[in-house]
């Protein structure tokens, strides 16, 4: 059981990750500079949305297609210099 330590605190390291972000991105509506900077997310020109009369869908297809390019980016430029 002393190997699941090191995924246990894996996952609570990316859990409090997750959690300031997504704390940053509902205060973020407070502060003009923010708010405007980052007012393109999910506003994209693949980005689905369909509604109708009782019915409303969204599909963030490029958004979610820049946060991976993002996020693949940081994730292999951390993993470069731990490496080393």
């Amino acid at each position: 059981m002393e190997s699941w330590n090191g995924v246990g605190r894996g996952l609570i390291i990316v859990g409090l990750i997750v959690a300031a972000v997504g704390s940053l991105l509902t205060l973020v509506e407070r502060w003009p500079t923010f708010g405007f900077a980052l007012s393109w997310i999910g506003k994209l020109p693949g980005d689905l949305s369909i509604r109708r009369e009782q019915f409303s869908i969204y599909i963030p297809i490029a958004t979610s297609l820049v946060f991976s390019i993002l996020l693949s980016l940081v994730l292999y430029i951390l993993s470069w210099l731990f490496r080393r």
